[in-house]
């Protein structure tokens, strides 16, 4: 039996606490996670921190099996994940009908929060959106910048920010808030995760029997409730 550790962005959090336990009665096996966003775990692995399995968006996983540093060998996709707008439970929803009401429900808000551009995809298409929408400086005194795994939940459930713009899972089934809807098709973002073992790992089978688990159909319940979109 084997130890593994997995380096994961936050939108896989939820479904992973759920379902690791089923996989290590089943298996035998040990899982570790870190859980950061991109910028944070890209910083770690450019310090040779050792991981077996790296879950992030697909492109970023592409990148690195280019380099080496993840095998093409048992990666798979997980599911893909939407910006969704939320609000404190039983706060009014913004209308996110179109472009033009989500721009105006922006400017109506008295603050929002998404997770800091550059730090996570979702934070860089937010701070992109808000330039396309010719609305980056009436903005940029009420945003706030922070990641849902960094305390960006609990701004909206407070009340502190009004409205926050996070990836569906890591929003989804949250104490004190409501999902207000995914953005416009049009101005939406949605990242496809998936999850490769990493050619340094020393436990290559278990890694690759993790991410097996988490693909098969009877966990699939589990990724849905979670904010995860079936991958066609």
């Amino acid at each position: 039996m084997a130890s593994i550790r997995v380096f994961s962005g936050g939108a896989p959090k939820e479904v992973f606490l759920k379902l690791t336990p089923q996989f290590e009665q089943a298996s035998g096996h040990k899982v570790e996670f870190v859980f950061a966003v991109m910028s944070a775990l890209k910083e770690r692995l450019a310090k040779s921190e050792v991981a077996d399995i790296f879950v992030m968006p697909t492109n970023l996983l592409d990148a690195y099996e280019k380099d080496g540093v993840v095998r093409g060998k048992g990666r798979a996709i997980l599911g893909l994940v939407s910006i969704n707008a939320v609000v404190k439970t039983g706060a009014a929803s913004p209308d996110l009908s179109t472009r033009e009401t989500t721009k105006q429900s922006l400017l109506k808000a008295r603050s929002i929060s998404h997770a800091t551009p550059g730090a996570t995809p979702s934070g860089t298409h937010m701070g992109k959106l808000v330039e396309q929408l010719g609305i980056a400086e009436a903005m940029k005194s009420k945003t706030i910048h922070r990641p849902a795994l960094e305390g960006g939940v609990e701004l909206v459930a407070s009340g502190e920010a009004e409205i926050g713009f996070y990836p569906k899972s890591e929003v989804i089934n949250i104490d004190g808030l409501a999902l207000a809807g995914p953005l416009p098709a049009d101005i939406q973002l949605t990242t496809i995760y998936g999850a490769a073992v990493a050619s340094a790992s020393k436990a290559p089978d278990a890694a690759e029997a993790f991410i097996r688990f988490m693909t098969e159909g009877q966990v699939q319940p589990a990724w849905r409730h979670a904010g995860f979109d079936k991958a066609n």
